[in-house]
């Protein structure tokens, strides 16, 4: 075969990507009939850039190509890697494709297999590529090398991925070479599901590659995989998966460290110092159960931002395999979930044991040293060490005197016979250099002692756990500090208002934040009516709670100057994209009028509220123009009225309450029209059975605000009402009929302060007002509650009245007498009235 036409075309494949000419066959095997381990290699790794620069040369790099990292990271690959060059002819023993340190490349002693190398850096090829060099490397013989070549795409700078074994590391050492028992072995490429466990394969893949971040090495293993496994191939037959074996690697270091002592030996040179191969072999196995210790404890911890699950987790991390007991004490502030004082630790410092892990038997230590017990330590113990200095203080044996030394702390319990004897090792809990805390870690007598190296893993052990904890702790306390802002927001509504019954719950975030924008209110209006709102800020956390603490406050202001439920929202939405764009919100805004009967709503974007009818007890979602939410301007807001009756009860809430992951919102929707409709005892009861019937269905994530009103109404013959002329004369008439009007309503007892209040309105109106009828309206409820209207669009104001003065003392005495009142303005002028309360019955 012209192996330069071999070269120039891709390795012919079969179905499913695998080589056209070989089959799957059982593992090769030597002479003896033992299996021979070929495919377990140390593999050389090479990355190349976009330039064609070296960016990355692994250990098994340099011990191939005899180029250190230092000399090969920013060289051209092409200087670096076996390239074809001139193909010599197969007796020539011309080296060709200079390599630095005397390090040559010659095909022609072997067939190549694919395109060369050269070709790959080039970036000529768009799929692998592999073949055969021999080398010869500085102090050692000729080397046999199999290489494979992967171009890579992507978004990072790598271009091609080189892997390349040595061939003479399938020799057993000190054996004949297993390849003799095969004729021929050549890289080649295979899918690598073909093979016995190829799941195991494909894991083990990342360990060749260079350190880079988990989304970019599962990108090149992924192109890999792809791209065909590498294989190798005896004679024609036989294929066998190739994967790393640092073991192999060193073995062969090992092996050339001897060979060299050897060479110096018989040249007469110093023999340089070759550490021992066991004591070497312990080290790097310990260093290696350290390192997957640590690993697996932080895989372990930090699975969630609560606190008290982190503080478990970090306890359990460490029981029984580095130690038998765990015992973690925190600062009081930090279980508190609060800020504390900068500065070290003192000795009045309180500590909470937050847990207590032990492989002891049941019950052994819980009565000796309960967790939640809070107390300080003294100066004398390893435990302020610890806490002061911010390192770890290791005790190889707990001795009498510190026995007894740390016993004096726990006042009427002996715990000598749980610490004396053992190994002990404090650990400091910090983050950002400040100690929140320290594990105490105890160890049988009869286990080995704590060492050196404990010391060390367990200083990395307690810096990755106090990162975990800070970050629990920091939630933890912005959680509070965002809960206690939305407790203060969150307004305290009576139970009853004018005509109506209230009740409401508010229910914090599961998922997402347990702090959230949704909100609720009731607001009184002047003529006997209620505003009620339900409005849900999107998004979660402090800004969402701080956003909704701003548009409740502006509704509440909106709505006591009597605005059209229509025409409040749209002041609602000019204010919030006045404040910033991030501000959205879907808001329901209801008023509920208990004389006329009658529902006034506008809707933001928000969900329907529901209506649950009392002479039938049915229910029915209220269909309103839904409207854009609020902050998303150019919108018009439309208001509808519904009228209602006695009874009847309105249900408002946020869609945390109907919305479920993976489910449709009207299946909520359904359940909050069945459950609202439910017969219940109280108001309370009627909130209750819509939350349990809702909240139990699993998924709930979004804050939750109810609020639900009891429409009672006001009966007509609780309502009086009169109009007298803008005449001085008619303020008698007006103290007149409200006194006969109190004395038919059984409520003599509060005729005179009622006629009083009632003389100084009616004036101020009868002064201001142009030519319209001056209207009376008293209102017998819960409290007396008198109305007075006029023409006049001026609010009244509180004026300072001097002894001399004729006006300005009207106001006072309302304010002095009435239980509250009020002005606002109306559509045909202004309102001013008050309340009285009613002696009791």
């Amino acid at each position: 075969m012209d192996r330069g036409t071999e070269r120039d075309a891709p390795p012919s494949r079969g179905a499913g990507g695998e080589p056209a000419d070989h089959a799957k066959r059982e593992p090769v095997r030597a002479k003896d009939d033992t299996p021979v381990d070929a495919g377990r290699v140390p593999l050389a790794v090479v990355v190349v850039d976009r330039e064609g620069l070296v960016s990355h040369w692994s250990t098994g790099a340099r011990r191939l190509f005899g180029v250190g990292k230092d000399e090969a990271i920013g060289r051209p690959a092409i200087d670096l890697l076996p390239v074809a060059g001139a193909l010599p002819e197969p007796d020539d023993d011309l080296p060709y494709g200079d390599f630095p340190g005397g390090a040559y490349s010659e095909y022609g002693a072997y067939d190549g297999l694919g395109p060369g190398l050269d070709s790959s850096l080039d970036r000529g090829l768009g799929y692998p590529a592999a073949g055969r060099a021999r080398l010869t490397v500085p102090e050692r013989d000729r080397v046999d090398v199999l290489w494979w070549a992967y171009p890579l795409v992507g978004p990072g700078t790598e271009r091609l991925l080189v892997l390349a074994a040595d061939a003479t590391v399938l020799r057993h050492e000190g054996e004949p070479a297993n390849l003799s028992a095969v004729e021929r072995v050549a890289p080649g490429f295979a899918v690598h599901t073909d093979f016995p466990g190829a799941d195991e394969l494909a894991r083990r893949l990342p360990e060749i590659m260079p350190s880079m971040s988990v989304g970019d090495s599962a990108r090149i293993v992924g192109q890999i995989l792809e791209l065909g496994y590498p294989v190798l191939e005896f004679s024609h037959n036989d294929r066998v998966p190739v994967t790393p074996d640092w073991g192999v690697a060193r073995r062969v270091e090992r092996r050339e460290r001897r060979e060299h002592a050897a060479r110096a030996a018989a040249e007469g040179l110093p023999i340089p110092d070759q550490p021992g191969d066991d004591g070497e072999d312990l080290e790097y196995v310990a260093v290696r159960e350290r390192l997957e210790f640590l690993n697996e404890v932080s895989g372990r911890i930090g699975t969630s931002l609560d606190l008290s699950r982190t503080i478990v987790e970090v306890s359990r991390a460490v029981v029984p395999r580095f130690t038998d007991v765990a015992g973690t004490y925190l600062r009081e502030q930090v279980v508190a979930g609060e800020g504390f004082p900068d500065g070290v630790p003192d000795t009045t410092t309180m500590w909470h044991r937050v847990a207590l892990e032990h492989t002891d038997e049941p019950g052994r230590w819980d009565d000796v040293v309960p967790v939640g017990e809070a107390m300080p330590f003294p100066a004398h113990t390893p435990f302020f060490q610890c806490m002061t200095t911010g390192e770890p203080v290791l005790v190889p044996r707990i001795g009498e005197q510190l026995g007894h030394a740390i016993a004096s702390q726990f006042d009427k319990r002996d715990i000598r016979p749980l610490i004396t004897g053992r190994s002990m090792l404090v650990v400091p809990l910090k983050a950002r250099n400040v100690v929140l805390g320290f594990m105490i870690l105890l160890r049988h007598p009869e286990r080995v002692e704590f060492n050196d190296m404990d010391r060390v893993t367990g200083a990395e052990l307690a810096a990755r756990a106090g990162l975990v904890l800070d970050n629990a702790r920091m939630y933890t306390y912005q959680e509070s500090v965002a809960e206690t802002l939305q407790d203060s927001m969150l307004p305290h509504i009576p139970r009853r208002m004018a005509g109506c019954d209230i009740a409401t719950r508010y229910l914090p975030g599961t998922l997402l934040g347990r702090v959230g924008g949704d909100w609720f209110d009731a607001v009184k209006l002047h003529g006997a009516r209620t505003a009620l709102v339900v409005g849900d800020v999107m998004g979660h956390g402090l800004n969402s709670a701080a956003m909704m603490g701003q548009l409740r406050t502006a509704v509440q202001t909106m709505a006591a100057l009597d605005l059209p439920p229509a025409q409040l929202l749209r002041n609602l939405d000019d204010l919030a994209q006045r404040l910033g764009d991030g501000y959205l919100a879907t808001c329901l805004y209801a008023v509920y009028d208990p004389i006329a009967g009658e529902l006034h709503l506008a809707n933001a974007g928000h969900i329907p509220p529901v209506l649950v009818r009392a002479a039938d007890g049915r229910s029915e979602l209220l269909e309103l123009p839904t409207g854009a939410p609020i902050g998303v301007g150019g919108v018009p807001f439309e208001a509808v009225r519904v009228r209602v009756a006695p009874g009847d009860r309105l249900v408002m809430c946020t869609d945390g309450l109907v919305e479920m992951r993976g489910e449709d919102i009207g299946v909520g929707l359904a359940t909050l029209c069945e459950s609202a409709a439910h017969p219940a005892a109280s108001m309370d009861d009627a909130c209750d059975t819509i939350v349990r019937a809702l909240n139990t269905r699993g998924g709930r994530k979004d804050d939750v605000a109810l609020l639900m009103a009891r429409l009672g109404g006001i009966a007509p013959h609780d309502v009086a009402e009169w109009r007298f002329l803008p005449d001085p004369a008619e303020v008698g008439r007006a103290r007149a009929a409200v006194r006969e009007q109190l004395h038919d309503w059984g409520l003599g007892e509060s005729a005179d302060p009622a006629v009083l209040l009632v003389s100084e309105l009616v004036t101020n109106a009868v002064r201001h007002s142009r030519r319209n009828p001056v209207a009376v309206r008293l209102v017998r409820g819960d409290t007396l509650l008198c109305e007075v209207d006029d023409d006049d669009h001026e609010l009244p104001t509180l004026l300072s009245a001097g002894p001399g003065d004729e006006v300005g003392r009207g106001l006072r005495v309302v304010g002095t007498l009435a239980r509250e009142w009020g002005a606002s303005r109306t559509r045909t002028g202004k309102s001013v009235w008050f309340e009285l309360t009613l002696p009791r019955r």
